[in-house]
C-alpha cells in the first residue's frame, strides 16, 4: 500500500480546514484500499467564544463511519492523519478496532501514540495497534507553519507546538 497516496488525501482534508481558518488536521480511513471515511478539524476559528476540543479530524472521520453503506471492518482498515493523534483520538481509534495509524507530523505537545499501553487496562494493552510516523511529514509541517504564521490565528498561539513547529522549519531551512 502506498501510504503517501492516502496521506495526500488526508492533507487535502487538512488544507480544507486551513482554508476555513481551522487548525490544519485532516484524516482519512482506508479499508482494503478504498477511502471509506474522512474528516477535517473544526471548532478552532475565532467565530465562537470557546474552541471545540472534540471536533478533531480523527473523531469526525470515526463518526462518519456511522453513515457509510460499506461494512466497516476495522482489522482491514488504516487511519491516516496529518498530525499524530492526541490521547482522546488515540483511545477512540483503539476502541474502534483499527489496527494501524499512519501520521505525518508528530505532536510534541499532545500526541498520544507514544503512551505506554502496558500501563493501561487490558483493553488497551492488548489492542495490537501499529504506528507509522513521518509519512509526508514535510508537507504537514509546512501547513502547520503557515497556520501559525496567520496573524488572525489565536488557536495554540504561543504554545509549545507553535514554538516546536517554528524551530522545525528553521532547522529545515538552515540544513538546506
Amino acid at each position: 500500500m502506498a501510504y503517501e497516496y492516502y496521506m495526500e488525501l488526508a492533507l487535502e482534508q487538512a488544507q480544507k480546514a486551513f482554508d476555513k481558518g481551522e487548525f490544519p488536521v485532516g484524516c482519512v480511513i482506508v479499508q482494503t484500499g478504498k477511502v471509506i471515511a474522512s474528516g477535517a478539524r473544526k471548532g478552532t476559528t475565532q467565530d465562537k467564544p470557546i474552541f471545540s476540543e472534540i471536533d478533531h479530524a480523527e473523531m469526525r472521520a470515526l463518526k462518519y463511519l456511522e453513515t457509510i453503506d460499506t461494512q466497516f471492518e476495522p482489522e482491514k482498515s488504516i487511519l491516516f492523519s496529518t498530525m499524530e493523534p492526541c490521547l482522546m483520538c488515540f483511545g477512540a481509534i483503539i476502541l474502534s478496532g483499527i489496527k494501524k495509524i499512519v501520521y505525518a507530523y508528530e505532536d510534541p505537545m499532545g500526541g498520544g501514540t507514544t503512551c505506554d499501553l502496558k500501563k493501561l487496562p487490558s483493553l488497551y494493552q492488548k489492542c495490537g495497534i501499529a504506528i507509522v510516523p513521518g509519512v509526508l511529514r514535510q508537507k504537514s509541517l509546512d501547513l502547520f507553519y503557515n497556520f501559525f504564521n496567520k496573524e488572525d490565528n489565536l488557536y495554540w498561539k504561543n504554545s509549545y507546538l507553535e514554538t516546536y513547529t517554528r524551530d522545525q522549519k528553521r532547522e529545515q531551512i538552515h540544513n538546506k
